[in-house]
């Protein structure tokens, strides 16, 4: 305790307990229901009620029930007759390039209007009764479900109810709400679990924390800052948030100082392609922080928009059939099998919040994303997009619903459906997200070529004349200009700037050398003690200064002096790649 502050919203410890109630007979984990976390909820939450118009909505999904005064406005009367698209078939990008490194990195993806597609139409009425089926804009365009608009929702809670999670962690598992992109699912999340604490007006004891990388994500950390909420960074390392060390999360919470306020109840963490480093948070490391989030009841927001993205690393173990549960199942598809697991795979008290968005898969404009909790807090969630945002763009959510699921209305036959407008489905829902990461992954590639071929960089500087009276002359330097790793499995590379100093005494590769030697037997005797003595100069090793090279370039070749830099620089550049062989070899014409 520090400053006479205690912290009184922090529960015991959780202990384990071998004689379990709730541990099977066969020896798989019966599920418990999720934990209560309303002791976290702020004044604002506790206090709001939800919406008594949107209480009327769910009557209205009853056939024969009409509305006569919901202030409603007519379909007849919309100006939309029907929306149409031309989109992509989900197979359009190849799943993975090739090779490590690219040989030709060239023009990435084409985009020429040829490319494979097919149409989308929306109509304005569609003909099925069933409202998870149901796209077109007689819905879409209506003040709708404030969890999002039904066929596209069923089919996101599908996903990540079967497929994101191969098991439930939690009697009746997670549900999810549509939100306008991850920011605005973030700012819902922190209105829910904080109260504003104001510097002049409230006592210290009072402010509330969040925990989040030392490098994060500036957009999150400025949605949190208005409310006077106390940023509290963590340490990372290559692989993302430490749990041991100095400042790592362990340190963090053990010695927290309630000077400060109290102990953070929040963790905000990117765990994959994290925003700016890059990393990947391997799966041991993920289950350390969730035990040390369980020991001080900490929930945790888990933004991940990159997390379709990752790419495969065939060498790194922990990269590989990844993302099944506890119990080993699996995802139904191998692509999503070999991605590193969420928190919301080992969220058995339901205290993980993740942020999903279509900004990265589909088009940032669309401001179109999704939240996944447990349902208390989806609730909370609701409430406050009821009076807030309420629900996203009906116009897209009803393009995308009908990208991925197609025409399904009662009067269309399968011939015909097929033909005009069959949608993706799950299967090319994962087949796109899959060419995704492959796209993806080819210009990360082309990138990090560019990135280890251009590690050296020539650098010219200038020395004057000598006793061999030589003008002022060009000096070519090849300096290492910065370090660079390629990435694993990851979204990251390792780059970072050298500092290059221009000397006279610095001197050109071996093979370059060796040419230049075999070069003086046709020069002068002049030029050729010149070059002797600078060999000898540099220790008896086979190397020559940039100085010597010029004397003997002068002798040997006959161009002015922007020649004989390019020359040299184009010696210093290639010449080491050559075996010594053929570098000595080369003739001199």
């Amino acid at each position: 305790m520090a400053g006479g502050v205690t912290d009184t919203h922090v529960p015991a410890p959780i202990q384990g307990n071998d004689d379990d109630p709730w541990r099977s007979k066969m020896g798989k984990p019966k599920l418990r229901p999720p934990r209560n976390f309303s002791h976290y909820y702020s004044f604002a939450t506790k206090n709001r009620q939800g919406s008594s118009v949107k209480e009327f909505y769910k009557y209205f999904a009853i056939p024969g029930i009409h509305n006569l005064a919901g202030g409603l406005p007519h379909v007849s009367y919309f100006p939309f007759d029907s929306l149409e698209a031309t989109v992509a078939f989900p197979h359009r990008l190849p799943r993975e390039s090739s090779s490590h490194r690219l040989q030709n990195p060239g023009r990435i993806v084409s985009t020429a209007t040829s490319l494979p597609s097919r149409k989308v139409t929306i109509p304005k009425e569609s003909d099925t009764s069933d409202v998870l089926r149901k796209v077109d804009l007689a819905t879409a365009l209506q003040y709708g479900a404030i969890d999002g608009y039904p066929p596209l929702r069923s089919f996101i809670r599908q996903f990540v109810r079967e497929n994101l999670l191969p098991s439930l962690p939690y009697e009746g598992g997670p549900e999810v709400i549509l939100t306008c992109g991850a920011t605005d699912g973030l700012s819902k999340t922190i209105e829910i679990f904080t109260d504003v604490w104001v510097e002049d007006r409230d006592r210290i004891g009072e402010r509330q924390g969040l925990l989040c990388e030392e490098f994060a994500y500036m957009n999150a950390i400025q949605t949190a800052q208005p409310r006077g909420i106390n940023i509290v960074p963590v340490v990372v390392d290559s692989q993302g948030m430490r749990v041991e060390g100095k400042g790592g999360l362990a340190d963090v919470l053990d010695n927290w100082d309630f000077s400060r306020g109290r102990r953070p109840h929040l963790m905000y963490t990117v765990t994959l392609g994290q925003n700016p480093t890059g990393s990947v948070l391997p799966f041991d490391r993920r289950r350390e922080i969730y035990a040390f989030c369980q020991k001080y009841d900490i929930i945790i927001v888990e933004d991940e928009p990159y997390w379709h993205l990752q790419y495969p690393s065939k060498g790194i173990a922990e990269h590989t059939d990844s993302n099944r549960d506890l119990h080993g199942q699996r995802s139904g598809y191998p692509f999503l099998d070999s991605l590193v697991r969420s928190y919301l795979s080992m969220d058995t008290d339901g205290r993980v919040v993740r942020l999903d968005t279509f900004s990265k898969i589909i088009a940032p404009g669309c401001r179109l994303g999704w939240l996944t909790a447990q349902p208390s807090i989806v609730r909370r969630v609701l409430q406050i997009s009821e009076t807030s945002t309420q629900n996203p763009s009906g116009f897209v959510q009803s393009m995308v619903a009908q990208m991925i699921m197609g025409d399904q209305g009662d009067d269309i036959d399968r011939k015909s459906r097929a033909s005009n407008s069959p949608g993706w489905r799950m299967d090319g829902w994962v087949r796109w997200l899959e060419g995704l990461r492959g796209g993806y992954e080819k210009r990360m590639r082309t990138m990090c070529t560019i990135l280890d071929e251009g590690k050296f960089s020539a650098i010219q500087g200038s020395i004057s004349g000598d006793a061999l009276e030589l003008d002022e002359w060009e000096v070519v330097q090849n300096a290492q200009m910065f370090d660079f790793e390629w990435p694993g499995g990851d979204l990251s590379s390792r780059v970072s700037e050298r500092s290059v100093e221009i000397s006279d005494e610095k001197t050109i590769p071996p093979h370059c050398c060796s040419w230049l030697v075999n070069c003086t037997n046709r020069t002068s005797e002049r030029s050729r003690v010149a070059v002797y003595a600078s060999v000898h100069r540099a220790n008896g090793k086979n190397m020559m200064s940039q100085r010597a090279a010029i004397i003997l370039l002068r002798a040997v070749v006959p161009f002015g002096r922007s020649r004989i830099s390019t020359i040299l620089m184009m010696m210093t550049i290639t010449m080491p790649l050559l075996p010594h062989s053929c570098a000595d070899g080369i003739k001199c014409n």
